[in-house]
């Protein structure tokens, strides 16, 4: 088990809001069960401006973000049997220990011990931190923490994947693509020529569309505010684009007239609770299937009238598209590789950054300019 400290680049969110510093911060060894990575490519992630801007949520500061990422294992901590260093891997914000009820359940991905805690920012061993600087602890962001040259993840919150696939590209199946394409393949599961609704075509909402492509949809209507989505949506697998400001009505109620009656399936993933009602309740009678995906804000309540489950509509919602992530995702990878799923990852790439400019990645998300933007931690 290693002892040392690294001294590492790192970007640290001081406070809500305020662009990221690039620090000299120390990582600790890992401990029991962990592991320490070098990240070798990150990219942003909505959940992280989220968390960053606090609105809505517990301030936790200072913090290092980031979780959607690619790297190679550095070293491991006492425990860690399965992994090596040199073992190509993606850090997962949701976690499988293979021990409890949860992932023992071929129904589940929700582990008891590491499912997603976006308020923790210690490790589980010991509740510590493993980032400081000057002696003053950094929390972790969703166990995670992929801002950082190297950083420590516990061991059942990495998929060990082909050392051959390549890292810049597969780093975004750690989160949003596959979160989007598992809510439609893995719960809404739509069957060949039916018709879905997505509603929210950002990156995870683009991987949806993906899924319902790759299911076999006839109809694939995308759901967004912004209309320049639009052609970007058509290159993924949208036949339809539906933008609630045009319309007077309720967007589920033009939903369901353009479909006689509602769509199959639908996925929501925008986070919004008017868009989560609205994906619900534009779902056809007797078999329809709505999958919420989007974190909504800790006091948002959802408000449908009864009559809409007893007529047989079903409400689901899920955790990174029900991906069991040391189980699951090295065979998305696997696949992917293979071209056994039609999944043209460089879609989703629309920008690239060294680690030096990581605040422009901010400016791209918050200005709604392209998907997903590449972070490259060696310049």
């Amino acid at each position: 088990m290693p002892h040392w400290v690294y001294l590492v680049a790192a970007a640290v969110a001081w406070e809500a809001g305020k662009p990221l510093v690039i620090e000299e911060v120390e990582v600790a060894p890992p401990q029991k069960n962990e592991i320490r990575l070098k990240i070798l490519f990150t990219a942003l992630c909505h959940t992280d401006v989220y968390f960053w801007e606090a609105k809505g949520q517990t301030p936790l500061f200072p913090r290092i973000f980031g979780h959607e990422a690619g790297g190679v294992v550095e070293s491991v901590g006492e425990g860690v049997t399965d992994l090596q260093p040199g073992d190509h891997v993606l850090p997962v914000f949701t976690g499988e220990c293979k021990e409890c009820p949860h992932c023992k359940s071929e129904e589940s991905n929700m582990c008891d011990l590491l499912r997603i805690n976006t308020d923790r920012g210690v490790m589980i061993n010991d509740e510590k931190s493993r980032f400081s600087v000057n002696g003053k602890p950094i929390y972790h962001f969703l166990g995670t923490s992929t801002f950082s040259e190297y950083t420590v993840v516990h061991v059942g919150c990495v998929a060990k994947i082909n050392s051959a696939a390549p890292l810049e590209k597969v780093c975004v199946l750690s989160c949003g693509i596959s979160t989007g394409l598992g809510a439609t393949i893995n719960v809404a599961k739509p069957k060949k020529g039916q018709s879905i609704a997505v509603f929210g075509l950002g990156a995870v909402g683009l991987g949806a569309v993906t899924g319902a492509r790759i299911a076999g949809a006839s109809r694939i209507i995308g759901v967004d505010m912004n209309p320049s989505r639009l052609e970007e949506a058509r290159k993924f697998g949208c036949t339809e684009f539906v933008n609630p400001k045009d319309h007077k009505k309720p967007v589920q109620q033009v939903i369901a007239e353009m479909t006689n009656g509602g769509v199959d399936r639908s996925v929501e993933c925008t986070g919004s609770v008017q868009a989560m009602i609205s994906a619900f309740e534009c779902v056809h009678d007797g078999w329809g299937v709505a999958v919420l995906v989007g974190v909504p804000n800790k006091d948002d309540e959802f408000k449908t009238h009864p009559i809409n489950f007893l007529t047989e509509r079903t409400l689901k919602g899920t955790f990174f598209g029900n991906f069991k992530p040391r189980s699951d995702i090295p065979n998305v990878v696997e696949k992917y590789m293979k071209n056994e799923l039609d999944l043209q990852l460089e879609k989703f790439i629309t920008h690239s950054v060294p680690f030096s400019e990581i605040n422009k990645a901010f400016d791209y998300m918050l200005k709604g300019e392209g998907l997903r933007c590449i972070i490259r931690m060696e310049g």
